[in-house]
């Protein structure tokens, strides 16, 4: 009888990097991060489709997830993501499709009642509307940063809109600052959305600027703060790596200088959320822009877990 082996990357059910399924956030005690989808394309006003993003991106992340065996990393010569860092795929936040306040509430319970248990909540949408309640959850943390990685500023005056998570968090008392990285060409928003954007103090880096600068030149303009809410649009990347979105757009930015800065971010203080959004697979027959965002959410993770870990706030850690 030929030895019997389980839970290959291409065979069973797709959860996120093959982690664990845990759709009862009771359940939380000993988990570190809590990875969720948020199947939602409402707040698209042109492309929909993002609604598939989080299932398509569990899918590619099988590719390269191991579960708690983690991956290791070559070029920082650095294990990410073993146990007994524990991480569990929450499944997906139920959504209503003809009641997108239903839907949101759902979304802001959710990262609550993750951040009560002490984990780290992940969430893959969904289009970028998705983030403004995630935003609204996170109104027990102090000294709150954003950051954005978005081809377009989204400082729409349509409130709900994907085209307006970052005016609307701009409203929120518990954010005092922001940056917001990657955005170009026509389109991104109106002249007097961006005057709104440097009015509130927004520290807006765009796309040519920030990859002439570098990583490093760039982390540097980022507002020191205590905590920081990270949140990805896949868009931020160029069209050529990322044209599975609803918005895609030339010039963009590159996956080495998005996950340097994200591991500086981990560094300077501590993540309370992040989200990556705008995943259309439909537009993408390859599958690319999935992967792209399945990598970046590994990569980040294994930044913010290993800092946490040299800080002794694993969960593992604090049972000692």
């Amino acid at each position: 009888m030929p030895k019997k082996i389980h839970n290959l990357p291409i065979t069973g059910i797709a959860s996120f990097a093959k982690y664990p399924i845990c759709t009862d956030l009771d359940q939380l005690d000993d988990v570190d991060v809590c990875v969720m989808g948020i199947p939602y394309d409402m707040g698209a006003p042109y492309l929909s489709g993002t609604k598939f993003g989080p299932r398509r991106i569990r899918e590619v992340s099988c590719h390269y997830g191991r579960g708690d065996a983690g991956f290791w990393d070559p070029e920082r010569l650095t294990q990410y993501l073993e146990a007994p860092v524990k991480v569990v795929d929450g499944g997906d936040v139920d959504m209503d499709p003809m009641d997108f306040h239903a839907s949101f509430d759902n979304v802001r319970e959710a990262a609550r009642k993750i951040i009560s248990k002490g984990t780290l909540p992940v969430f893959m949408g969904g289009d970028h509307s998705v983030t403004i309640p995630t935003a609204q959850a996170l109104d027990m943390y102090e000294d709150l940063c954003v950051v954005q990685f978005d081809a377009h500023l989204d400082f729409g005056k349509r409130t709900w809109t994907n085209g307006s998570p970052m005016r609307m968090i701009s409203e929120m008392p518990h954010f005092t600052k922001m940056c917001q990285i990657g955005m170009r060409g026509l389109g991104s928003n109106t002249r007097e959305d961006f005057q709104a954007a440097y009015d509130y103090g927004s520290v807006v880096i765009p796309s040519r600027k920030a990859l002439s600068l570098g990583a490093e030149e760039v982390i540097k303009m980022i507002p020191e703060s205590k905590n920081y809410f990270v949140t990805i649009d896949i868009d931020g990347y160029d069209m050529s790596t990322a044209p599975g979105v609803g918005s895609p757009s030339p010039g963009g930015l590159n996956y080495n200088f998005v996950t340097d800065v994200l591991e500086g971010i981990a560094k300077k203080g501590n993540i309370v959320a992040f989200d990556l959004v705008e995943v259309a697979p439909q537009y993408d027959p390859s599958g690319i822009t999935a992967r792209l965002g399945a990598m970046t959410m590994l990569a980040f993770m294994g930044f913010i877990t290993k800092e946490k870990e040299k800080r002794g706030e694993l969960k593992h850690q604090q049972k000692k």
